[in-house]
């Protein structure tokens, strides 16, 4: 239950707000103008595309993976008023990001009545990696986050209705948010409430179905989505990627190790979280001052009511994620990053005087995970390392366009749909494209196969393959990996060239990503140089 002083923040939300939509757009201020990167380029814009010009929900320039329009509606309105443009889309996401952020000030004033927790818990939580980098990306996952950040607040604040319009919209953004009402209605079914409790909210029916209510909006946009394409759930590959093929015991239980390790240590977030643990050891310090010595109220912890709440909707996303999803991004688990964080400050600030120290030691340690990359593999997309990605892309498409008018180039997704759409920024007419899935020795080999279709040949990391992998179980790893998680070995610019007869025009690497554009003239024996070359190397490797 929520103190009247909760109810009345003592720094108005729109201040707040503002504020934060100020902040994050000068802290993204070099990043606004990038073109867009990897499933913005993949399936978001061209969504958003088709509905800015046609109207149509269904995208038809891309297949539909029945994701939810609220994402395309939203970026088609800012395209109407302000001008198609990626600086126009990346400031609607930094608006976007703001929101949520005034969501987890709301949170963590309604959770601890404290200002500077709310202060140090959105600081944390803007600054995380993760966060930082999705602030400014066309992802839904963005969208549904601040549904449910705002979500939950409402549901603490006793409004149990206007938590239910907010799930609604995060679920309408992105149909897997809708796990996070279903599991709190899951445990307001299973847990007794007090009397008081009772007379506050209503009746324990009345709050499940408030929290079961945003499933009919979703219900209906599946409805519609079959009868505009035969498909419930997208086509069938996607369905077959994201749900039918996870559902091996051994796939799942290696998932919930890695979403495990994002909700506690990824991207340095080890640092708060670890700090936390340290502090549960000292004894809660007074209200006033930590000496013990008078009979001031000890600090508060986040109610147990309230942190129960939390945890559901933590583990609810984790379980979920590690069952459903085919690839592992981190950014699905956007809105259990600041429940994370608040979970932290408060016992940082429950348990220790001079706490202020540990939320400075947090916000250097993330920091400095913007700009270094772990010992481990990962997504770009969980830090700066896509704005590098963006850049080495921008520079090869450069270099074909410029140097290679009229080829027709290999290459593989995402590259294939920068070279074809104008729309996302990196060509302003379409070059014709032959396309291979990966660089990997047996794409290589089926490139092979359709050597007079192509002149030229954009490659680059398909995967993030730091200098020195510290975090490895060896070959067994990338076995799992690779049956599992879509693991491969990229070949290197030169060993593509050597193998389908070209020669390197420019490369560039940068914090173990690279990119190179190729030439290609008829040179005899080429399969013979892969069976000799390259197979016996890709072989040796995957046994390392």
């Amino acid at each position: 239950m929520t103190s009247a002083a909760a109810r009345r923040p003592a720094i108005p939300l729109w201040v707040v707000l503002a504020a934060a939509f100020a902040a994050v757009l000068a802290a993204h201020a070099t990043l606004l103008r990038l073109p867009y990167y990897w499933d913005e380029a993949g399936y978001y814009i061209p969504a958003a595309w088709d509905f800015f010009r046609t109207g149509s929900l269904i995208p038809f320039s891309t297949l539909s993976n029945a994701h939810p329009p609220l994402p395309s509606v939203v970026l088609a309105g800012a395209w109407k008023v302000f001008g198609f443009a990626p600086l126009v889309t990346r400031v609607t996401m930094c608006l976007v990001a703001a929101v949520a952020l005034t969501a987890v000030w709301r949170l963590a004033v309604i959770t601890t009545g404290k200002t500077q927790v709310a202060l140090a818990t959105v600081l944390l939580t803007a600054m995380y990696p993760v966060w930082f980098a999705q602030s400014s990306l066309a992802h839904a996952d963005l969208f549904a986050a601040a549904g449910t950040l705002w979500a939950l607040a409402f549901l603490l604040e006793e409004r149990v209705w206007a938590a239910a319009v907010c799930f609604a919209l995060a679920a309408l953004a992105k149909e897997t948010a809708i796990v996070t009402p279903l599991a709190l209605a899951v445990w307001y079914l299973v847990t007794p409430i007090s009397a008081k409790t009772e007379q506050i909210l209503g009746t324990r029916a009345r709050r499940i179905a408030a929290l079961l209510a945003p499933a009919l909006p979703l219900a209906g946009w599946y409805v519609y989505h079959w009868r505009k394409t035969g498909f419930v759930f997208g086509n069938p590959e996607y369905v077959r990627y994201n749900a039918t093929s996870t559902l091996t015991p051994l796939r799942v239980l290696l998932a919930l190790a890695h979403r495990t390790m994002h909700v506690t240590l990824h991207m340095n977030l080890f640092v708060p979280v670890v700090a936390a643990l340290g502090c549960l050891l000292l004894a809660p310090v007074s209200e006033t001052n930590g000496s013990g010595a008078d009979l001031s109220p000890l600090r508060a912890r986040i109610p147990m009511t309230q942190q129960a709440v939390l945890y559901v909707v933590i583990a609810a996303n984790v379980l979920f994620f590690s069952v459903l999803g085919g690839a592992l991004l981190t950014r699905y688990l956007l809105p259990l990053y600041p429940l994370v964080l608040l979970l932290c400050v408060n016992t940082f600030r429950r348990r220790l005087e001079s706490w202020t120290g540990l939320v400075a030691l947090s916000a250097a340690a993330f920091l400095a995970g913007l700009f270094v990359n772990p010992p481990y593999r990962f997504a770009p997309e969980d830090n700066l390392e896509y704005a590098t990605v963006i850049r080495l892309q921008q520079a090869a498409v450069s270099t074909i366009v410029e140097k290679m008018p009229g080829a027709t180039v290999l290459t593989a997704w995402p590259a294939t749909d920068e070279l074809t759409k104008p729309e996302l920024g990196y060509v302003k007419q379409a070059i014709p494209v032959v396309a291979i899935e990966n660089f990997s020795a047996q794409e290589i080999e089926k490139a092979l196969g359709m050597r007079g279709s192509y002149t030229a040949a954009l490659i680059f990391s398909t995967k993030y393959d730091p200098p020195r992998l510290w975090l490895s179980l060896g070959r067994h790893n990338e076995q799992l990996d690779t049956r599992y998680f879509d693991f491969h070995r990229d070949l290197s610019p030169g060993v593509i060239a050597r193998v389908l007869g070209g020669h390197v025009v420019w490369g560039a690497e940068r914090k173990g990503q690279w990119a190179a554009v190729l030439r290609f003239e008829p040179v005899p024996g080429a399969t013979e140089a892969l069976r000799r070359f390259v197979l016996p190397q890709e072989t040796t490797s995957a046994r390392r």
